[in-house]
C-alpha cells in the first residue's frame, strides 16, 4: 500500500512540474539527506568592486519629491534614492525631513564605497535642497563645490495678441 501511495505522489509531481521530474527513491522519502546542506557563512561587510575617491551628488528637489543620485566623475550612476523610495507617501515626500533621510542613506553608501570628495549639483526649487546636503555632510565627505543647475527661463513664451471686439 505504501508503494502505491508513493507512485501516486510521483505521478502528481510529474503532472504538476510538466514533465520535469526529480527521481527520488524510497530511502530519500523516509530519511532526508544532509549532503546538499551547506553551512551559512557569517555576514561580512560588502567590499566595493572599484575604489572611487571623488564623485558628483545630484539633488533634484521638487515640490512633491526629492531625488538624490551619486555618480562618479564621468557621470555613471553609483547609488540613487528618493523620498518616495524610502516609504514616504503623498505630501510627506516633499518635506525637508524626507530629503534629509534620503541624503543620509546616500551618505552611508558613499562612505562604504570610500568616497572622500564630491561636487554637488542642485536642481529644483523644493524644500529638500539644503537638508539633503546637510545630512550628507554628516558622513565626513568633503564637498568641494555646490552648483545650482535649476533651469531659468530667459524671456518665456510669446504673449497672446490683444483681443479684438
Amino acid at each position: 500500500m505504501l508503494e502505491r501511495q508513493w507512485h501516486q505522489v510521483a505521478e502528481r509531481n510529474q503532472r504538476h512540474n510538466m514533465g520535469k521530474v526529480k527521481i527520488t527513491t524510497k530511502d530519500e522519502i523516509t530519511t532526508p539527506s544532509t549532503e546538499g546542506v551547506v553551512a551559512e557563512a557569517p555576514k561580512t561587510v560588502k567590499v566595493p568592486k572599484k575604489k572611487i575617491v571623488a564623485g558628483t551628488l545630484h539633488v533634484e528637489a521638487t515640490f512633491n519629491n526629492t531625488k538624490v543620485v551619486l555618480s562618479d566623475k564621468e557621470g555613471n550612476t553609483l547609488f540613487w534614492t528618493s523620498a518616495g523610495s524610502l516609504g514616504f507617501r503623498g505630501a510627506k515626500k516633499g518635506t525637508p525631513f524626507a530629503a534629509a533621510k534620503a541624503g543620509s542613506i546616500i551618505g552611508e553608501k558613499a562612505k562604504a564605497l570610500g568616497i572622500k570628495e564630491v561636487d554637488v549639483k542642485v536642481n529644483g526649487v523644493g524644500s529638500g535642497r539644503e537638508p539633503t546636503i546637510r545630512s550628507f555632510m554628516a558622513y565626513d565627505i568633503e564637498i568641494s563645490t555646490v552648483r545650482d543647475v535649476t533651469p531659468v527661463p530667459h524671456n518665456g513664451p510669446k504673449p497672446k495678441k490683444p483681443r479684438r471686439v
